[in-house]
């Protein structure tokens, strides 16, 4: 369900694309956009592992320098079952492996990949996970988040993480924010273009049948109206994702009410003041809010502006999901 929604989104955000393209500079636009797309997405795909979190001004940690998130994250490695480490793989075999990996593995004895792990000093409660590939991903947590959620809440955030990771969330939102980024900046050009067209050459009135007038007037109408759209695709995307990352994640560690507590702490920790005025200095976060468990600019928008679904439709989900598997709260 999640993922014929998800692949329906996203052809309509390749769609849009493309009717930018021909509205704006006809079959040569459509090419155009075509190619750049193709550019852009092929440079996410390569290297949202580390471009992302660099982006947002992560720090990459080791085991020693951060002790207590490695070792949640490595045991959201084992719970997510993530690939073996590929040098083991010519050591041992896979049922050695498996049988080694009991999900509680000792501190640095995990034999599956971990993602690289990013610290994000900054007071605003938050996580998000990136990659293209389990082989290649990253998860990356505040200063803030640390110092709000119990062990316990935060195990259950990195369970979601991990679920973006391995359902491949992450490079269908940096696809989906790719295009959408792309849209916006044609049409900004395109704006500015048909308006010195209108200002210095009117409307192509000369043209008897009046085809320059429609077809500027399309264009235009076209480049104010997709942006909104592709904002619209790129929300909806988002939520989908959060709602099967949250589904799995809490199947996976099997602690549902610890990421719905830690999803009402977090609601509250990224509207305080000190949060606030973090997220409006890091302005970098809004381009990739869509990509944190909780978005750190949150405010009053309805429910098809918003990038995360309400947090009370999470946590009902969760009670449910608590129900299915024995632990209800």
């Amino acid at each position: 369900m999640y993922g014929l929604r998800t692949m329906f989104l996203v052809v309509l955000m390749a769609g849009l694309m493309m009717v930018v393209g021909l509205a704006v500079a006809g079959e040569i636009g459509l090419i155009i956009m075509a190619v750049i797309a193709l550019g852009i997405n092929l440079y996410s795909y390569y290297n949202s592992h580390s471009m992302v979190p660099k982006m947002m001004g992560g720090q990459l940690v080791t085991a020693q320098e951060a002790p207590d998130l490695y070792r949640i994250v490595e045991q959201a490695a084992c719970q997510a079952e993530m690939p073996f480490k590929p040098e083991l793989l010519s050591q041992f075999t896979v049922e050695h492996l498996e049988a080694r990996c009991t999900g509680h593995c000792r501190p640095g004895d995990c034999p599956r990949h971990i993602p690289s792990v990013y610290l994000i000093d900054t007071p605003i409660p938050n996580a998000f996970a990136t990659g293209r590939h389990p082989n290649h991903s990253a998860v990356a947590a505040t200063t803030g988040i640390l110092g709000l959620l119990t062990r316990r809440e935060l195990a259950g955030v990195m369970a979601h993480e991990l679920a973006h990771v391995t359902n491949r969330d992450t490079l269908w939102s940096t696809i989906v924010a790719s295009m959408a980024m792309v849209i916006s900046f044609v049409a900004m050009l395109a704006q500015w273009a048909l308006f010195m067209a209108f200002l210095f050459g009117g409307m192509g009135g000369r043209d008897d049948n009046g085809g320059g007038a429609g077809h500027l007037a399309g264009a235009l109408i076209v480049a104010i109206i997709a942006p909104f759209i592709a904002m619209l695709i790129q929300m909806a995307v988002s939520r989908q994702r959060e709602l099967k990352a949250d589904d799995t994640g809490s199947r996976r560690c099997g602690d549902p009410e610890a990421l719905a507590y830690a999803l009402m702490k977090l609601e509250q920790g990224v509207r305080t003041p000190e949060s606030r005025y973090a997220a409006e200095e890091m302005k970098t976060a809004e381009a990739a809010n869509h990509m944190f468990i909780v978005n750190p600019l949150a405010g009053g928008a309805g429910k098809f502006f918003s990038t995360h679904p309400p947090t009370e439709q999470r946590v009902e989900r969760l009670r449910k999901i608590g129900e299915e598997i024995g632990r209800p709260f």
